[in-house]
């Protein structure tokens, strides 16, 4: 048993995640990722939890196949449960030495069965490739589910078109079945003609809205939703339509009592630098999505998690007030935070300001630290650094002209008055929710210790307070005592 924040195996990577629920336990299948290791092709392993914050690792949850099997990479794809309770997984068998007509190599539908979800039978007998028009090289990502105003199974495929723009054949293609067993195609489910693939579908109801999940394989890269009365559409789409931003992906969504959770892989960064590329596959997260009364979707952080920290709470910062109405003004914690924590951040913005929010890992002056910047003129949240360095040979140079990272921003509404930031981070890992509405993911390699701050610029905010809670098995923020602050104006 392991008691993380957020799962990882100790020998690799979580890639794209298949979340399931049985008997109020989820299974949480994964794409293992061994990446330096040596490459035997990629199987599902498999992770449970009852709450997001104790794992149990299961090992191999579906063994990928041979050098010479069509499933020798086992990617993406989906486990139904009949009326008869035989477990059905439908996953993308791929395998670079089978090319298909297009050249690159085959992506294929694989089936296979089982009666308790861990030993499976494959039947590749069963095996389902390209329908006419799509190209055979994309053809992944498979999501089944049952129709009931129909009476049909539906199978849902991340694919593109033969034809068309480069950049926007990207479809979601269709099969359907009345038996699991034979597919006949069908016309596109969404069809919408704008980015390259999209990835690993979900689709589920809630109340009376359907809701259609896919990750957009584009310059975006990202987890978004659409929203409809039926799943025959038309796709609406919401003011908000992102879950997270780029460096949380491939989320697929899993139901306990009326609860609904995203679960994803936060993107890890080559060389574990700041400026590292994106990388595919990374640790494993989870938000909890949260229906309004229009139906759209707000994320947060699953309440259990949240409640593992469950050290005494410390006051970090006093009730004040930071005015700069043509400057900077920040107020500082007098020692630096620990590695694992927790953070309640509650602040009245005046009308006018331009920009307020939190320090994280900041210099004894906090010039330079992390920050999670509210701004509420351009309604949205960012993640930053300052400074922004860029490495150059054995050097890092500082560099005042790269821009913060766009792919770390989420659209965030912020009227004058009351806003609460909520911060979790352990290690190099960052998720941040504003008013558990709008969360946004990030790592943070360069810098690993600091102090935290509140901040003002061009403009006022009423601090109300800034609390912190570790969890009892890790180190405590100066034993509980409060921490001070100092006033810094520039």
């Amino acid at each position: 048993m392991t008691e993380p924040v957020f799962f990882q195996p100790s020998d690799g990577w979580v890639g794209d995640v298949i979340p399931t629920q049985r008997d109020g336990e989820f299974l949480l299948y994964y794409l293992f990722d061994a990446r330096a290791q040596p490459k035997g092709g990629m199987p599902w392993r498999l992770v449970s939890t009852r709450d997001f914050v104790t794992f149990e690792d299961r090992g191999t949850g579906l063994p990928n196949g041979g050098e010479d099997d069509e499933d020798f990479n086992a990617y993406t794809g989906s486990i139904v449960t009949d009326p008869t309770g035989l477990q059905h997984v439908y996953y993308t068998g791929q395998n670079p030495r089978r090319l298909g007509a297009d050249g690159r190599p085959l992506q294929l539908v694989c089936h296979a069965t089982s009666l308790d979800g861990v030993a499976w039978t494959k039947h590749p007998e069963d095996t389902v490739g390209a329908s006419a028009g799509y190209e055979t090289g994309d053809w992944r990502d498979p999501f089944v589910f049952f129709d009931e105003g129909v009476g049909l199974w539906r199978m849902l495929v991340a694919a593109r078109h033969e034809h068309g723009p480069e950049r926007r054949r990207g479809v979601i293609a269709q099969l359907t079945s009345t038996d699991l067993v034979t597919w006949s195609p069908a016309g596109p489910f969404w069809d919408p003609r704008r980015y390259i693939t999209h990835e690993c579908p979900d689709v589920f109801q809630w109340g009376e809205w359907w809701y259609l999940v896919y990750s957009e394989f584009s310059e975006g890269f990202t987890t978004r939703y659409r929203m409809a009365r039926s799943p025959e559409g038309p796709w609406r789409v919401p003011e908000r339509d992102s879950v997270d931003g780029r460096a949380f992906y491939a989320s697929k969504s899993v139901e306990r009592d009326g609860r609904r959770f995203f679960v994803g892989w936060i993107a890890s960064k080559a060389g574990g630098t700041d400026d590292g590329a994106w990388q595919w596959a990374g640790t494993m997260s989870a938000l909890e999505a949260h229906q309004s009364p229009d139906g759209t979707l707000d994320f947060g952080l699953p309440a259990e998690l949240v409640a593992s920290f469950d050290g005494e709470p410390v006051r970090a910062l006093a009730s004040q007030e930071l005015s700069a109405p043509d400057g900077y003004a920040v107020a500082l914690t007098d020692a630096a935070v620990p590695a694992r924590f927790h953070a309640r951040l509650a602040i009245d913005i005046a009308p006018g300001t331009r920009e307020t929010g939190l320090l994280l890992r900041a210099s004894d002056d906090g010039d330079e630290s992390y920050i999670l910047r509210l701004e509420p003129a351009r309604g949205r949240l960012v993640f930053d650094r300052w400074p922004r360095r860029r490495h150059g040979g054995e050097q890092w140079e500082i560099s005042g002209d790269v821009p913060f990272a766009i792919e770390l921003e989420r659209p965030c509404a912020l009227e004058p008055g009351r806003h609460d930031l909520e911060v979790l981070v352990d290690g190099d890992l960052l998720v941040a929710v504003v008013d558990g509405r709008v969360a946004l993911s990030a790592r943070m390699y360069d810098r690993v210790s600091g102090r935290l701050g509140v901040f003002a610029g061009e403009g006022t905010v009423v601090l109300q307070h800034l609390d912190i809670r570790s969890r009892t098995d890790t180190a405590r923020i100066a034993a509980h005592q409060p921490l001070s602050m100092e006033m810094e104006r520039q």
